[in-house]
């Protein structure tokens, strides 16, 4: 059974993530859990017009969050009628990111899933503030970023972001295997070149060591140039090849990392329009040990 996390603020776009994430598991038995926080500086200024203590400001909050969350899954068991999935509400008086770390922890979770409202402001330049802190917060497990208006597309074409420089282990690709596996869906591994040259020693040995992996599934390799960016590129291959799901591994140097932080310096968003699956690197220990069995297969 999967443990599923859904992070809610009772937006839109929260919602849209959990239709999106009931419909994505609707064939498999799955624990939801579906989290609100609230947080005395929050707390405080929704109520401080009312001239109420601290206390009675907590209660308030505490009783606002647990009938938000009593309506939350209400309205998703209403319109989804699923026997295969249960719903458990978690609000905690707690900041949002560190409540995550820790339901990932208590509760085994498989998969994060946000929704994302997009950039509005220099603070929210890729997907929302909010979601950029729980990627690069969550160590455990992925986390699959919703935009609040994709309407849910079985995930049949999934384009995977790499450039081929790091060791994949099994472990790490494990949940793009299982999306594949499940969907029986092509992976398109996309590489973004941004000049014209041929792959290196290390990343030949690295692609054929994540083609043995994909062994299973149906997979190709393109080699795209890069336009303007990697953001761009992306977003212009996921629709020329109506991709439903793009996935990355998120690590020191990596596309997702780069990605970030060109949006930040160019002052422009991410307007991808379809999920984003970002896988987390492993352990300290795992990569350290990664990194020695790359180095002794290369010098062989």
């Amino acid at each position: 059974m999967k443990n599923i996390l859904l992070p809610t603020d009772f937006s839109a776009n929260a919602w849209n993530a959990a239709r999106y994430a009931i419909e994505l598991f609707e064939n498999e038995a799955c624990n939801f859990y579906v989290l609100n926080t609230y947080t005395p500086h929050i707390a405080h200024s929704r109520f401080m017009a009312a001239n109420v203590s601290d206390g009675q400001i907590e209660n308030l909050a505490r009783r606002q969050s647990e009938e938000g969350l009593t309506n939350f899954i209400s309205g998703i068991q209403a319109q989804f009628q699923n026997p295969k999935h249960k719903f458990t509400a978690i609000s905690s008086f707690s900041m949002l990111v560190d409540e995550i770390r820790e339901v990932v922890d208590d509760y085994n979770i498989d998969l994060v899933i946000a929704g994302t409202k997009g950039a509005s402001s220099l603070d929210e330049v890729f997907m929302g503030s909010n979601t950029v802190r729980i990627i690069k917060a969550v160590k455990r497990c992925p986390v699959l970023a919703v935009p609040q208006h994709f309407k849910f597309k079985t995930p049949d074409e999934i384009a995977f972001a790499t450039d081929f420089n790091r060791f994949y282990t099994e472990s790490e690709l494990k949940p793009l295997l299982d999306m594949a596996l499940t969907f029986n869906a092509v992976i398109r591994i996309v590489h973004v070149q941004h000049k014209i040259s041929a792959l290196t020693e290390l990343q030949k040995f690295n692609l054929g060591m994540l083609r043995k992996y994909l062994n299973g599934v149906e997979h190709y390799v393109h080699t795209v140039s890069e336009l303007n960016s990697i953001s761009k590129t992306l977003e212009v291959f996921s629709n020329e090849l109506d991709i439903h799901l793009l996935a990355m591994l998120h690590y020191q140097h990596s596309y997702m990392e780069n990605i970030t932080r060109e949006l930040v310096v160019k002052r422009v968003a991410f307007h991808t329009q379809i999920p984003l699956l970002v896988i987390p690197e492993l352990g300290m220990c795992s990569s350290l040990k990664s990194r020695k069995e790359e180095s002794s297969l290369v010098s062989e």
